[in-house]
């Protein structure tokens, strides 16, 4: 029992440091704001973290925190500010830019690949500034997860969708929020094996013509009540897998505060192996699995052009160069994110209580 208290004492202060620390309250606020934005859209592309954008916008300790607190009702400002700006600009983005997104990625998809590695790699030396200094636990901690991480992206993907039922997308919402919980593993990516990524997606959009209206017409109740037998039950399962995964995460974190960290640098360094931006869809052959029958070659043109396997190309100098300015775009801007309220955290030094 004494060692429960003083794992529950040592969660509460903060036993992982946090890049929030010493942010005033509207600093904190819009930092919030901007990674739940990243983490959005990063949900809605297969391959990408929402977690690793989290960590990218040095909010990542402070946000599992604050979902921790709120699991066990206890309202403090600064959490309760952090948690919200985070849902709030997360919902947005993946209710507004949903479709946009997924058809911006599929058609240039090594571009937006390339500054997804950018704002990846910049979370990096956020997440060693809260791991250092490094120990055999840190070490042995990210060896295994990268592994993981490059175990998950050579063993390929999956496409098609499959007939739902509301079991079915309960668990597609726990495993996607499980994954938006966890650095590095892409809840895009876990839809696609579960075959509910493009019905999740497409009552996503539905619902937002329904409250925004489609054609220049007003709000459509009846597109709305369409969309609510997927948005139901997804949505109850993110819910679950967003409130365990971060309570377990925390219970790690206090517990085994660098193995923990160490497994969260190296899912974070992970991602970006299966990020190789010169890849693009390519017609599939006979033989090509869809929806879980093995398609004859008069049969491969029932599959959308979305769901064609990825092949890598060469690239030509212009693409890599181009590349390379998304990577660094990419980055910047992940740095840029990171020193909101940077002066003031450099003067007041580190106090782990505040958030």
């Amino acid at each position: 029992m004494a060692v429960d208290a003083g794992v529950e004492a040592a969660a509460d202060n903060g036993p992982i440091g946090d890049t929030t620390d010493g942010l005033t309250l509207s600093a904190l606020g819009l930092r919030g704001a901007i990674g739940g934005m990243l983490m959005g859209l990063a949900n809605l592309v297969p391959g990408i973290s929402g977690g690793t954008m989290l960590l990218a916008a040095g909010v990542y300790p402070a946000f599992i925190r604050a979902i921790a607190e709120l699991t066990r009702l206890r309202f403090r400002v600064r959490p309760t500010v952090l948690l919200g700006a985070i849902v709030a600009s997360a919902a947005l983005a993946i209710l507004l830019l949903a479709g946009a997104l997924r058809t911006l990625v599929v058609e240039e998809r090594w571009l937006m690949y390339s500054l997804f590695i950018g704002l990846t790699l910049g979370g990096v030396p956020l997440v060693w500034r809260l791991a250092r200094p490094a120990s055999t636990g840190l070490w042995v901690g990210a060896t295994g997860a990268f592994a993981l991480m490059v175990i998950m992206a050579v063993s390929g993907g999956a496409g098609g969708s499959r007939e739902a039922s509301g079991t079915l997308l309960f668990l597609s919402g726990l495993a996607g929020a499980s994954a938006m919980i966890l650095p590095g593993v892409s809840g895009g990516y876990l839809l696609l094996l579960l075959g509910q990524y493009e019905p999740i997606l497409g009552a996503i959009d539905t619902l937002k013509s329904g409250l925004l209206g489609s054609d220049g017409g007003g709000f459509d109740l009846s597109l709305v009540m369409q969309s609510m037998s997927t948005v139901i039950p997804v949505g109850l399962g993110v819910v679950l897998g967003v409130v365990g995964v971060s309570n377990l995460l925390r219970w790690l974190l206090a517990r085994y505060e660098k193995p923990a960290l160490g497994a969260l640098l190296g899912l974070l360094v992970g991602a970006l192996v299966g990020l190789y931006p010169f890849q693009q869809p390519t017609p599939p052959e006979p033989g090509f699995m869809h929806r879980g029958v093995v398609l004859s070659a008069a049969e491969l043109s029932e599959v959308d052009p979305d769901d064609w396997p990825l092949d890598r190309f060469a690239p030509s100098a212009a693409q890599v160069a181009t590349a390379a300015a998304a990577i660094a775009l990419g980055l910047a801007a992940t740095v840029a994110i990171s020193r909101i309220g940077g002066r003031k955290e450099e003067k007041e030094g580190s106090s782990y209580a505040r958030v």
